[in-house]
Formats: structure tokens, sequence, C-alpha cells
């Protein structure tokens, strides 16, 4: 199992600074990740540090809430793909969901995937504040609007990761749309375990730790 080609290496924190990055993409082209996963600020300056190697860009959208318009959404999606994004993590709009109001949150998803051209699309559900009901109508939502992949968790909500997330988001979307692990995922075992249950790709900031078999110190994404 080729664990590295499965990170998105990653660092959401606010007070990531310019230096940080830096290190992130050294170490995303030394181990040869699947991409860096970053703030919308950095994607201009993680997509000069990345040129010439096959690491690709991430950013995330509407972080962390998930609480903006579809149409601000939308806007931020194309400003990272005009910055040098390939992948795009948008949050869900959870409160839209938790009132019923499915159009909302399908016509959110739409909004991003229209907005996001060749890029590709992974929606974060924050599994940590939702039923199992609710995760499975989420990934539905997800699949009709055109997503590209489900995921779990910010890293800032309550709540991580669990296998049992990943069995029921892969036993919904099925075979063919992707499914992110992310949230507290430190180590091999935590990873491969992920995995096993049905996930396709791992976000985390402990990505190093992952690949060479040590445990990372803390907790978080």
């Amino acid at each position: 199992m080729q664990l590295n080609k499965y990170i998105d290496h990653t660092a959401l924190k606010p007070e990531t600074t310019a230096s940080q990055i830096e290190t992130l993409c050294q170490e995303a082209k030394e181990y040869n990740f699947f991409s860096v996963c970053v703030n919308p600020i950095w994607v201009k300056k993680s997509a000069e540090l990345l040129a010439g190697s096959d690491v690709k860009v991430c950013t995330v959208i509407g972080f962390p809430l998930g609480a903006n318009t579809p149409e601000v959404k939308a806007f931020e999606t194309r400003d990272a793909v005009a910055n040098g994004a390939h992948e795009v993590d948008m949050v869900l709009n959870v409160g839209a969901l938790k009132s019923g109001d499915l159009d909302l949150v399908k016509r959110d998803v739409q909004a991003v995937v229209e907005a996001s051209g060749d890029a590709l699309v992974k929606v974060i559900l924050e599994t940590g504040l939702l039923t199992d009901e609710e995760k499975v109508t989420a990934c539905n939502i997800c699949a009709e609007a055109g997503a590209d992949y489900v995921k779990t968790s910010t890293g800032f909500g309550p709540g991580g990761a669990t296998v049992e997330d990943i069995a029921l988001m892969r036993k919904t979307v099925g075979p063919d749309i992707g499914v992110k692990a992310s949230g507290g995922v430190r180590d091999t075992a935590g990873a491969v375990a992920m995995i096993e249950a049905g996930a396709t790709r791992i976000g985390a900031s402990a990505g190093v730790s992952i690949v060479s078999g040590v445990k990372a110190e803390g907790s978080g994404y």
C-alpha cells in the first residue's frame, strides 16, 4: 500500500506562517504526497513552490463553518483555481441540512462544482455534528450535485474521522465517489484502518509520521 499517495499533507491553522508553508511543500515533494491542503491565502505560494512536481495543490472553501452563501463559495472557488488550486474542499452548509432545506444544501454544492472547472471537489460534511441519517442524506446530495468526494471533518469541529463514518459514507456513495478521512488521523495504523474502511484519501498534518511509522505528538488534523 503506497500510503504517501493517499495523503493530502495539511496545514490549515490560522497562525500558519509562510515558512511553515515552505516546509509543508518541501515535505510533500520529499515524500511524494498526493497534495498539500492549505488555506486560500497560501494557494499561489504553494503552486509556485510545487511547480514541476507531481504534488497537487488543494485548498478549502467556506472554511471552517460552511455558512457562507453559495455565491461567495463559488467566487472563492474561482479565485482559488485561478491561483493554482487543483482541488477544493468545501464545507457543507450544516445549518441548512439540519433545517431540512435540502434544496439550499444541493445548490450550495452545485455552485462550487460549477465554479471549479477541472478542479476536483470534495465536500466536508463535519460528521461530528450530524446524525447517521443526516450523514447519509448529505452524501446522497453531494453525489447528486456532482461532487467528486465526500469528506468527514474540518478538524475544527467536534470529533474527527472514524472508521464507522468512513464505512457508512462509502456504503452510501458507492464505488464511484471518493471518500476522504480527515480529523485525528495521526499514525500509520489509523490511516490504514481508514483506507480499509473505504477511504481513498487521508487529510492529515501528520503525513510524515503516517508514512514513517512514527506516531505524531499532540492531536488535531
